[in-house]
């Protein structure tokens, strides 16, 4: 029994190593490119990545500022198949 409980114990200490720092910031690379190619040839783009998103999605809100207004979304990345989408801008 002894045995079994060790592996056991070790199993968490595994898991949390998984996600590393570099892993995380490749993560949010990412989600920010692909928030960024939905508003293409678009000056005063900033994309503010939510450093972890949910459990299955990253999330980054895009604002858009062009001179005579300010635009603010909010960029969905599915973290399984890639995609992103965004939503229409806020109102003011």
């Amino acid at each position: 029994m002894r045995l079994l409980i060790v592996p056991l114990l070790l199993l968490p200490a595994t898991l949390a190593g998984a996600s590393t720092g570099d892993a995380w910031d490749e993560f949010r690379d990412n989600v920010r490119t692909a928030c960024r190619a939905l508003v293409p040839d678009t000056p005063g783009v900033t994309v503010e990545v939510n450093p972890f998103g949910s459990e299955h999605y990253g999330v980054a809100i895009v604002t858009v500022d062009d001179g005579a207004g300010t635009d603010r979304m909010i960029c969905i990345y599915d973290k399984a198949s890639h995609a992103a989408e965004l939503s229409s801008p806020f109102a003011e």
